[in-house]
């Protein structure tokens, strides 16, 4: 019977090339971390001969010029970039800062956050109730709150959400702040004959168990680094006012109480 030779079925790897060593079609060795097929039967030619050798795989960039990443960035929290000439580290950076970029043909760097981030808030909750009967203004029991801003450049950012019960023939609320004792800002309406300036008013409630929601927000341009204090203060022109309550009050399930905040936002320059 005759014999039919098929060669090689497959590839054979032979290692690291050696000069002295013979090979044949198909085999495979490793040269300079590259990986060549032999494509002719020969001794001692070099894998940089094509006519005996296919290159199969090259091996990447040396790990030079900044170009190896595992070299390049070294510790936690550093950024891989491309620089003018190749791969280039930039590092962690200081706690608070954000990352930004230059544009184009510009490296990215970080920087102090600007332009509105909130540097801190301060905030004071009352869950109890409390009232006004006088047509001068009196504080709010429990609506003070005080703020110390990082920078002269930030703006305070005010608000307060009041739960309002009364039975009475209008009320009014401002807010009031300054530094030290100095509590002379206040956040009012326009003057207008003889109608009393508030930051906001009550209206009237004809009925004893009815309640209302007064929200209002606005802005300080402290230009301070000194503690500054915002206070509500209040005043009806009869009756009562009720905060966190309505004016009856009746212990009925079907009557809720609330709550009643002042909250101050430093917003950053």
């Amino acid at each position: 019977m005759a014999t039919l030779n098929l060669g090689r079925i497959k590839p054979v790897f032979r290692g690291a090339y050696a000069g002295g060593t013979a090979y044949v079609v198909d085999d495979i060795v490793t040269s300079g971390g590259e990986t060549f097929i032999c494509i002719q039967a020969s001794t001692g030619n070099a894998t940089s001969n094509a006519t005996y050798w296919t290159k199969l795989a090259e091996k990447g960039t040396n790990g030079t010029n900044g170009t190896d990443v595992g070299t390049t960035i070294t510790t936690q929290g550093d950024i891989l970039y491309r620089d003018g000439s190749g791969l280039a580290r930039l590092g962690y950076g200081t706690s608070g800062k954000v990352l930004t970029t230059k544009g184009s043909g510009q490296n990215p760097t970080w920087e102090t956050a600007v332009g509105g981030k909130i540097g801190q808030v301060v905030f004071v909750t009352k869950t109890d109730t409390t009232s006004v009967g006088s047509s001068s203004f009196l504080d709010m029991s429990g609506m003070t709150a005080s703020i110390t801003p990082s920078a002269t450049s930030s703006k305070i950012l005010w608000r307060y959400d009041l739960n309002i019960g009364s039975h009475t023939h209008y009320g009014r609320i401002k807010i009031v702040y300054g530094t030290g004792s100095d509590l002379t800002t206040q956040a009012i309406g326009n003057a207008s004959g003889s109608r009393i300036r508030a930051t906001s008013n009550a209206i009237y409630d004809g009925g004893s168990d009815v309640g209302q929601h007064i929200s209002m927000q606005g802005i300080d341009a402290s230009n301070t680094t000194s503690a500054t204090t915002y206070k509500l203060i209040w005043s009806v022109n009869s009756g009562d006012m009720y905060l966190n309550r309505v004016s009856n009050d009746p212990d009925d399930a079907e009557i809720g109480r609330g709550i009643s905040t002042l909250t101050l936002m430093e917003v950053l320059a």
